[in-house]
């Protein structure tokens, strides 16, 4: 079963992101739709499980505070990025590497949760992985996106692609060999939150309005939001 779910979790990522390829034309409202659902996975998906998970260990200003902490890591990271690369080109090019390889992270982590659900039992494992999956195509579509808009190729993009694909299966395997404590997990998923943050308040979202700020790209800005946070509810994760 755990299998099954694997399997459908690497196709819905990399549906998502053959979807962003094909629109790569339309990248503003691309970008606009992964805006919103970037954020939204921070507010509605990351930030309450990190909280669910820590309230046992750490207080409620712990969390939020290490939600800060993954903000300005992640800005240090960009500004240093910016600071070591001379030609725009190569700039764009290691802030899109920076994003997808972020996005990635969470993926990994996202297999991680669906092998530890499957530990409790069969129906939680069902449950978590269908919520995973559930998101895992705006996970392809914003991996995908982050790079085009950073002056990515396709063949870049795809191979980023590739890997946030197969990120959620190894994290699925990891836990067939080590267990990640409780307590770990939820400084994990608060640190993604704030990475997520940045992504896509700091960086996604301006870049989505910069060239083209119509109204359209601030309705799909929106639809990512509640596409994801319906997706959540509907799953009850």
């Amino acid at each position: 079963m755990i299998i099954l779910f694997t399997v459908i979790t690497f196709f819905s990522t990399l549906l998502g992101g053959v979807v962003a390829l094909r629109f790569k034309d339309q990248l503003h409202l691309v970008l606009g739709f992964s805006a919103g659902a970037v954020v939204a996975v921070s507010f509605f998906d990351l930030l309450p499980e990190a909280l669910s998970m820590g309230g046992k260990y750490y207080s409620t200003v712990t969390i939020t505070s290490i939600v800060a902490l993954g903000f300005l890591i992640y800005m240090i990271l960009d500004r240093m990025t910016l600071l070591h690369f001379h030609s725009g080109e190569a700039k764009m090019k290691s802030k899109g590497h920076l994003g997808a390889g972020s996005l990635s992270v969470h993926s990994f982590f996202d297999g991680i949760a669906i092998g530890l659900a499957f530990q409790i039992s069969h129906s939680v494992g069902i449950f978590v992985a269908v919520a995973v999956i559930a998101h895992d195509f705006s996970d392809g579509l914003n991996t995908v996106s982050i790079v085009l808009r950073n002056d990515g190729k396709k063949k870049d993009a795809f191979k980023w692609l590739l890997l946030d694909s197969i990120a959620p299966v190894l994290g699925v395997l990891f836990t067939f060999f080590f267990q990640l404590p409780e307590n770990a997990f939820a400084i994990v998923l608060a640190v993604l939150c704030g990475l997520f943050l940045y992504i896509g308040a700091s960086d996604l979202l301006p870049e989505s309005q910069h060239e083209h700020p119509s109204l359209w790209t601030t309705i799909t800005t929106l639809i990512g939001m509640a596409v994801i946070y319906f997706a959540l509810q509907l799953t009850g994760f």
